[in-house]
């Protein structure tokens, strides 16, 4: 039976002109309008507006980040710079209606809709693009057909996408990863940007620019607002969400990764056993895990562990971090790791949310501070752990030069501020500065902020929520001061 017959042309344009407002009214929806962007949209929109280069874009990222909003917002400056709303495409491929149409099926629908001679100038937005089968292929088939047409595509699927547009989109394709929310968005989207001032802090034995608060109490309150609810644009936005978090992230984004969105690309079949295993690692983010432990503990194989560890990173879920020793060399043998969500909310949807006072408190900062460097370019980010006489010493942070292999840094990761006080009782993080040849190091703290120094190492104590922030600011500057 050919299904393309069964639905007439002109119910599709219909949905087409539906999905495409501004062809009719010059503007995209008011919803939209009223929403904030984010501030990774001034990262993403320069992409768009390169039509020399040949490419796709493709927006990626974890479900519920505010990819179609971007879009939308996209599509908002495109028409305030005068591009012809006419020379505008939104096709949401999960639609039903265009069910075994292929891009360029939809793409000539869409011309034919507006009466367009050309598709010279146009920008072409395709949604959910990972419920077409073969969509890569089919994507840069167009990019090579259709030389002054831009495309944009996004998916949820960030397994299926990673995977797939890094096989066969080699130098068609720019890939664009739209993470959870930063702890910086979090502010800004709330409007709460009068808690943070521009200072100057002291970092081995230089001034340099810092964002800091006046109150930290009230940005502490944030902060822990942010770790249980703070991933997710419309959790923010939303006393409705924020007090049912279980239904609405767990069924519409934890469920629809573990259960639907593709992990057969990855070989798994128990589907099931996948959500427990992660439900398992949410509940101990931050722990160090070793292959043994992990399969004792779930009855799992560990070359199974391994398969799941793997989707789980690939759909933006989890990140597995390694272990250097006290000479920030690697193992050669992956023995132990440790395991860290990519957003701390996703523990609050699955459990239940955390206080200040909590015992799983400092393994969610970690997580948090961790989630803000996860989307950084090229970071490589270990923690060390080495015997030290007859125990074990620990640093939480170390980041590694790849073409050096060399540590460049190390941040200590503490919700206390008793260290600020008793700055011998870092053993650990002093003797791998010295061993490392570091004269500086970051030690985060509940609220103090202010230098020490011991052992002739100058550490700098910054309050979690301060660090977290900067991280999230910095990144989106694209200058890494550290």
């Amino acid at each position: 039976m050919n299904f393309n017959n069964t639905i007439p042309t002109e119910k599709r344009i219909e949905r087409l002109q539906y999905e495409n407002p501004w062809w009719r009214t010059n503007e995209v929806q008011e919803i939209y309008k009223k929403m904030s962007r984010r501030l990774y949209f001034n990262l993403f929109y320069p992409h768009v507006k390169e039509t020399d280069i040949k490419r796709a874009v493709v927006l990626m990222g974890p479900r519920r980040v505010g990819k179609t909003v971007m879009m939308f917002h996209t599509i908002e400056q495109l028409i305030k710079e005068k591009i012809n709303p006419q020379k505008i495409f939104f096709i949401g491929i999960d639609n039903p209606i265009y069910m075994q149409m292929g891009l360029e099926d939809l793409l000539i629908l869409a011309k034919d809709a507006v009466q367009l001679d050309s598709l010279a100038g146009c920008f072409v937005f395709f949604d959910e693009i990972q419920y077409l089968k073969d969509w890569e292929r089919h994507l840069k088939v167009l990019v090579d057909q259709y030389p002054e047409t831009k495309f944009v595509v996004s998916g949820s699927a960030a397994a299926a996408l990673k995977l797939q547009s890094s096989e066969s989109g080699a130098g068609r394709f720019t890939d664009f990863m739209l993470p959870p929310l930063t702890f910086h968005e979090y502010i800004h989207l709330k409007g709460l940007s009068n808690l943070i001032q521009q200072k100057e802090i002291l970092y081995s034995g230089k001034k340099i620019p810092y964002y800091t608060t006046h109150d930290h109490r009230a940005l502490n309150k944030e902060f822990f607002h942010y770790l249980n609810f703070g991933g997710y644009p419309e959790v923010v936005l939303s006393e409705k969400i924020q007090s049912d978090m279980g239904r609405y992230i767990k069924n519409d984004i934890v469920d629809k990764v573990l259960l639907r969105d593709l992990p057969s690309l990855y070989g798994i079949k128990d589907v099931q056993e996948l959500n427990s295993f992660f439900s398992y690692l949410a509940y101990n983010t931050g722990n160090e895990f070793s292959f043994e432990r992990l399969s004792k503990d779930s009855g799992i194989q560990k070359e199974t562990i391994k398969k799941y560890l793997e989707y789980l990173e690939a759909a933006f879920l989890v990140k597995v971090i390694n272990k250097v020793d006290d000479n920030a060399k690697k193992f050669k043998r992956i023995t132990s790791f440790k395991v860290y969500l990519t957003n701390p909310s996703l523990r609050t949807a699955l459990f239940s949310p955390i206080e200040e006072s909590d015992q799983e408190t400092g393994n969610m900062v970690e997580t948090a501070i961790f989630s803000q460097w996860m989307h950084r370019d090229n970071m490589n980010l270990k923690y060390a752990r080495w015997k030290m006489g007859r125990s074990e010493g620990e640093v939480d942070m170390v980041s590694i030069d790849d073409k050096l292999f060399k540590p460049q840094w190390c941040v200590e990761i503490k919700w206390s501020n008793r260290y600020y006080d008793k700055p011998r009782e870092l053993e650990s993080l002093l003797f791998f500065c010295k061993r490392n040849d570091f004269k500086a190091s970051v030690v985060t703290t509940i609220d103090i902020l202010g230098n020490k120094t011991n052992e002739e190492i100058e550490l700098t104590f910054l309050p979690a929520a301060v660090y977290a922030y900067n991280v999230g600011a910095i990144t989106l500057d694209k200058k890494a001061i550290w």
